[in-house]
């Protein structure tokens, strides 16, 4: 049997030729398109695919609320992300939102097709270079800071200042701590006031030095 497929995107040059091109497989089935993740959304419940093809950045909704929307309507649905960014944040914001694919445009139309066959089969798959990635995300902390290092901050104080000294911005750490960018300001503020510090530059240099941040 086919694999029925919707094909997500607000650029119609890409989405026309691109439906075009899965179209032209046998094994897959386009029931249409969307140009944006509101109408996505809708064609969903109308259609019933087997997998979306989903675009991040659209207008009115984006990709990731659509796929959070489809699949809390349509669990048994399968969305392979297909989009330009390959940020961090996008690529964790996609997986909580439950996308069992994640590739970059740019992807070789053999390998979208095996993606998409693999997530119609309830499997999952990611390009080699994102999946490097997260598999180092997801691979073995380095041992929680101590607490004898500025004991006037809190663990979770520490544990930013760690992330600070290493080099990572607010988003990239709210990104690894499950946090909202927000409570990492707020985490940030408070070291740099603990600290006595006179602004993130010297808290990182007095946290690098007493051999935070490696």
């Amino acid at each position: 049997m086919s694999i029925t497929v919707l094909v997500v995107d607000d650029h119609p040059v890409f989405r026309e030729g691109f439906a075009a091109l899965l179209g032209s497989i046998g094994e897959i089935d386009v029931l249409g398109t969307a140009s944006n993740g509101r109408e996505a959304v809708d064609k969903v419940a109308r259609l019933h695919p087997d997998v979306v093809v989903m675009d991040v950045s659209m207008p009115g909704m984006d990709g990731i609320e659509a796929t959070r929307r489809v699949l809390a309507e349509r669990p048994e649905t399968g969305v392979v992300v297909l989009t330009m960014s390959e940020e961090d944040g996008t690529i964790f914001d996609a997986l909580r939102a439950g996308a069992r694919g994640y590739l970059l445009k740019g992807a070789e139309p053999d390998e979208v097709v095996r993606a998409i066959t693999t997530v119609a089969g309830g499997g999952v798959v990611f390009g080699a270079v994102l999946a490097t990635r997260i598999a180092d995300f997801l691979g073995p902390r380095p041992p929680a800071v101590s607490g004898e290092t500025f004991p006037t901050l809190t663990a979770r104080e520490r544990e930013v200042l760690d992330l600070v000294a290493a080099g990572l911005s607010n988003s990239q750490i709210a990104t690894r701590l499950f946090l909202s960018q927000k409570t990492v300001r707020n985490h940030v503020y408070a070291v740099v006031t603990k600290l006595q510090a006179a602004d993130r530059a010297e808290a990182i240099i007095r946290a690098r030095d007493a051999g935070l941040g490696r």
